[in-house]
């Protein structure tokens, strides 16, 4: 390919809205183009990039004995209403109506088509395991699209489906994806990590993310620094935390604490560490058919609420802020919310002074977090204005709901070691799921089992973000001058540029050395352009091609310079010599 015959428009300046180094040098180096918010074209450029992307998955997958299909963009909605997910995925699903009346979705992600394919079509145990994979275009319509393509509205996608007779198989099917994936990552000269993570609105029995490690990445990953632990925030787990911190002692009682409606203040007041005061968070939890209820999950005063947890907790789409008027309604009261009507319940008040008798039945869901088990000498809010209880012992109660609610914070011990755990930013690229049947069954997709039965698929799901991984791969390779792409997945692994081409000597001889190169295979270009050679050089290392060899003023001697991109570093060499040593670099 001449660099003069391709689309390749280098701009100077950066998009007001690009922060991002991917977004940044994405858009300069003639990458993609903008068409509509999160919405992209993929430049000649960039096309190169996504096609050898795609082709690193593709053989790799197909090497593991997953099937490549392709299946609709446009999606029935019915499909979604029977996996419960057409109210559960939010506002990101783009639903619409064509000409006679029905309903369809723009698909996120594919696991109903692709259940209702192997429901048509796979019917005997005899036909599994079965592993069905498409690399296609999939929208998601973000409410603040953002970052180029790390977080579009319009983005492609490798999604993957399993299918099997039972749960052993599908976990091995499972253990297989993850390998094959590290396989993936390790060959696009990525560093990342693999992640335990949270299923989202996919759902599932268990989830792993694959984090490519970037200051610029907008998940927290939890790490630990003496064992191979890795979790996104959302999912992250941690031993349970100790204190030596000295506990207050107060026999079980109302205490006046006017104007005191914060942990801090609370800790200030009483001169007692966070650890020992119970913190309320209440929320709104959303459920489907526009049901909704208050939820007041509590914690220990030293932590905080993690939504995702707290989501998963309660079984809610999604959880937002109660206002006052809402918590008063409930009979709460802001500021001092505490499990009064569950300690009442039980008689643990008897001998203290009477609560209001109209707020012995709250119609409020408390979820308690793990770390109050056993909780002693510990002050919570009276559900009054201005009083606190103190002396409160959470192991008098009865039918308490306990979940994984607290945010596993720096400092805290590993879950599987002890080791200290730190937080470090990760860029999603892709993420597996062990599914079993929760797609099937809502379905009715089955087989008949060795013995007849028809019992539903046991399924997987495994999805890359296959453009998205074009911006991760410049987060981790770029420089101030532009990116720096491996030569995996690089536009082109080599581009010969003619320093003058006015300069028939020149000219001649970067000619030859551009066909020598495409002769072995190498995939190159020739930058035979008019333009200055400062400018030329300029756009090699904005656009970031691994390798170039530059045909100059030093031809007289013989000699050309091979620069290579990563190291800047330039080397003039023979022409042969230089042609030998691009070859072994790039192979």
């Amino acid at each position: 390919m001449r660099f003069s015959k391709m689309l390749i428009p280098t701009l100077k300046e950066a998009p007001k809205d690009a922060v991002l180094p991917s977004h940044i040098y994405l858009v300069r180096g003639g990458f993609i183009y903008q068409v509509a918010s999160g919405i992209y074209d993929f430049l000649p450029l960039g096309k190169r990039v996504l096609d050898k992307v795609r082709a690193i998955v593709k053989e790799e997958l197909d090497d593991a004995g997953c099937q490549e299909v392709q299946l609709g963009f446009v999606t029935p909605a019915d499909l979604w209403k029977k996996s419960g997910r057409y109210e559960k995925y939010g506002a990101e699903l783009l639903r619409f109506e064509d000409r006679k009346g029905n309903e369809f979705v723009l698909g996120p992600t594919h696991e109903e088509m692709m259940v209702e394919l192997a429901k048509q079509f796979v019917n005997s145990y005899k036909q599994l395991p079965m592993n069905l994979y498409q690399i296609n275009l999939k929208f998601r319509d973000e409410a603040r699209p953002r970052f180029g393509l790390m977080r579009g509205r319009e983005f492609i996608m490798k999604d993957g489906y399993s299918f099997h007779a039972d749960r052993e198989d599908m976990v091995r099917e499972f253990e297989l994806m993850e390998a094959t994936y590290r396989k993936i990552f390790t060959r696009m000269g990525l560093d990342f990590r693999v992640v335990e993570a949270d299923s989202g609105a996919i759902g599932g029995e268990g989830s792993k993310e694959f984090m490519v490690l970037a200051d610029s990445g907008e998940d927290t990953i939890v790490v630990c620094e003496g064992c191979d632990y890795a979790a996104n925030i959302e999912a992250a787990k941690r031993r349970k935390p100790e204190t030596d911190a000295e506990a207050p002692e107060a026999d079980l009682n109302r205490f006046h604490t006017p104007g005191i409606t914060t942990i801090e203040d609370l800790a200030k007041f009483f001169y007692v560490d966070p650890w020992y005061l119970i913190k309320a968070v209440a929320k709104k939890a959303l459920y489907d058919e526009g049901k909704s209820e208050i939820v007041l999950f509590f914690l220990r005063g030293s932590d905080e609420l993690q939504e995702v947890k707290a989501t998963n907790a309660v079984g809610a789409n999604e959880l937002v802020d109660a206002t006052e008027e809402e918590l008063e309604a409930a009979g709460l009261v802001p500021g001092y919310m505490g499990p009064v009507e569950l300690i009442r319940n039980v008689g643990a008040l008897e001998g203290t002074p009477p609560f209001h008798e109209e707020k012995a039945h709250l119609n409020v869901r408390m979820v308690f977090d793990e770390g109050l088990k056993d909780a002693k000498n510990m002050i919570c809010g009276a559900n009054e204005k201005d009083y606190h209880l103190v002396g409160v012992d959470l192991t008098v109660l009865k039918d308490l709901e306990f979940a994984d609610l607290a945010q596993t914070q720096e400092g805290d011990a590993c879950i599987r070691c002890g080791g200290k755990l730190a937080y470090t930013k990760g860029i999603e690229v892709g993420h597996i799921f062990q599914l079993g049947t929760r797609y099937s069954e809502p379905l009715g997709a089955t087989f008949l089992d060795r013995d007849g039965k028809a019992k539903p698929f046991v399924m997987g799901t495994y999805g890359i973000g296959v453009s998205r991984l074009l911006a991760a791969v410049i987060e981790q390779h770029h420089d101030e001058r532009g990116s720096i792409w491996p030569v995996s997945v690089a536009p082109f692994e080599a581009v010969v540029i003619v320093g003058n081409v006015k300069d028939e000597a020149q000219k001649e001889a970067g000619e030859k050395i551009y066909e020598r190169l495409a002769a072995e295979g190498v995939d190159v270009l020739l930058d035979d352009r008019t333009e200055r050679f400062g400018f030329k050089m300029k756009d090699f290392e904005l656009i970031g091609f691994p390798y170039a060899v530059v045909v100059g003023k030093k031809l007289s001697d013989g000699l050309v310079e091979l620069v290579d991109r990563q190291s800047l570093e330039k080397r003039e060499l023979p022409i042969d010599e230089a042609v030998t040593q691009l070859l072994e670099k790039v192979r």
